[in-house]
C-alpha cells in the first residue's frame, strides 16, 4: 500500500479530476468512478467494469474505500431503522431511516456525540467525542442506501451532533450529494437542522446550494431557552431571530421550526403565545413533537393530550401553520434526542 494512499469518500469530483490528471488518465474517468461509488453504490474497484484492469488495481493500491462498519441494525415497529454504526477509529454514532410511504428519509450524524447538553436530548447527556469527516458522513448515507437496495429520497442532518459546529465537512459533503456526477440529490430534499448556531446559519444564508434550515427551538423566551439548551447563553432569542430572518430575506426558503413539547415544562399555552410573537413575520413551519423520554432525565415527561390540545389551539388561533408530529421509533431508541452512540 503506498503510505501517501487517498480516502475515497473524502475526494470531491475536482479532488477525482485532479488525481487522474496527474496519473494521465483523461478527466472523464471521475465521473465513471464516482458513478460507481454514488450512483450504483459499488465500493470494490475490481467491480467497475468500465475501467481498465490497470487502471482498477492502481485504485486498489492507492485510494482506499474506508466506509462505516455496520455493528447492529434495528428495526422499529413502525418501519423506522436504525445504524449504529463505527468509524475507522473506534468511534461509534447511529443515523436512522425513516419510512413515510412512497418516500424515505435518512436520518445522518455530523458528530460523535454532542458537545451542547441541551437538557432533553441523549445525545449530549453521553458528551462529545470528535467531529466526523465528510466520508464518514457520506459513509453513512451511501451504506443506508445499498443496504436497502435503492435510493432514498431526503436527507436531514438531525441525527447525533449539531452540523454547524462541523460546517466545513457537512457543507462539503452537501456539494458532493447534490452534484450530478455525484449522488445527484436535489437541494430541497436535503435539510440541516441546528440548535441555533448564528455563525452556521448566516453562512447556510450565502451557500451556494439552497438547501433547508429547520431550528431546534423548543422555548421562546431566553430564561426557558437557557435552561433547556445552553447554546442560548451563546446565542440568545435576539440574534439567533435576526439570523433566521437573514436566511429567510436572502433565501426565501421557509424554516421549519422543532418544539418538542415537555409536560410543565414549554408547553403552557403562554409558551405558545410567546412563539407566535418571537416568528411573527418569518412565516414558519412549526413541526410540534412528543417529548421523548430519555435514561438521563427521568423526571421529564411527555405532554398530556390536554395540554397538547391548548398548545394546538393557541398556535390555531394566531394562525401559525404548524403539524403535531407522529412519533416514530420510540420503541428502539431513535426517535428525536434519543441517539446515544449504542451507549
Amino acid at each position: 500500500m503506498n503510505d501517501n494512499y487517498y480516502d475515497a469518500l473524502e475526494l470531491s469530483l475536482n479532488d477525482w479530476q485532479i488525481l487522474f490528471a496527474d496519473w494521465g488518465e483523461p478527466k472523464f474517468r471521475a465521473g465513471q468512478v464516482c458513478q460507481w461509488i454514488y450512483a450504483k453504490k459499488v465500493f470494490n474497484y475490481h467491480d467497475m467494469s468500465n475501467l481498465s484492469k490497470d487502471l482498477r488495481v492502481k485504485l486498489s493500491e492507492n485510494v482506499l474505500m474506508t466506509l462505516p462498519v455496520l455493528i447492529r441494525q434495528q428495526t422499529s415497529r413502525d418501519g423506522t431503522k436504525k445504524y449504529l454504526w463505527q468509524m475507522n477509529d473506534g468511534v461509534r454514532v447511529e443515523s436512522v431511516l425513516l419510512n413515510h410511504g412512497g418516500h424515505r428519509t435518512a436520518c445522518i450524524s455530523s458528530q460523535a456525540g454532542c458537545p451542547l447538553g441541551c437538557m432533553f436530548c441523549e445525545t449530549g447527556a453521553n458528551g462529545f467525542t470528535r467531529n466526523l469527516t465528510r466520508g464518514e458522513i457520506l459513509g453513512q448515507f451511501l451504506m443506508m442506501e445499498k443496504l436497502n437496495g435503492g435510493d432514498i429520497n431526503n436527507i436531514v442532518f438531525m441525527g447525533m451532533g449539531e452540523p454547524l459546529l462541523n460546517e466545513a465537512a457537512v457543507f462539503s459533503a452537501i456539494r458532493s450529494l447534490n452534484d450530478k456526477s455525484m449522488r445527484n440529490l436535489g437541494a430541497r430534499h436535503i435539510t440541516i437542522s441546528t440548535s441555533g448556531i448564528v455563525p452556521g446559519i448566516e453562512d447556510l444564508a450565502d451557500f451556494e446550494i439552497p438547501i433547508r434550515l429547520s431550528l431546534s427551538l423548543h422555548a421562546a423566551n431566553d430564561a426557558l431557552r437557557n435552561k433547556l439548551m445552553p447554546v442560548n447563553k451563546q446565542y440568545p432569542l435576539q440574534k439567533l431571530t435576526a439570523a433566521l430572518r437573514h436566511y429567510r430575506e436572502r433565501t426565501g426558503e421557509r424554516i421549519t421550526i422543532e418544539y418538542a413539547l415537555i409536560d410543565r415544562v414549554n408547553d403552557a399555552v403562554e409558551y405558545a403565545y410567546e412563539l407566535g410573537a418571537l416568528l411573527d413575520g418569518l412565516q414558519p413551519y412549526v413541526n410540534l413533537i412528543p417529548y421523548n423520554a430519555i435514561p438521563s432525565r427521568p423526571e421529564l415527561r411527555r405532554s398530556s393530550d390536554g395540554r397538547v390540545k391548548e398548545f394546538c389551539g393557541a398556535l390555531s388561533e394566531l394562525k401559525i401553520e404548524y403539524e403535531l408530529r407522529k412519533e416514530r421509533g420510540g420503541d428502539i431508541a431513535a426517535a428525536c434526542g434519543q441517539l446515544a452512540g449504542g451507549k
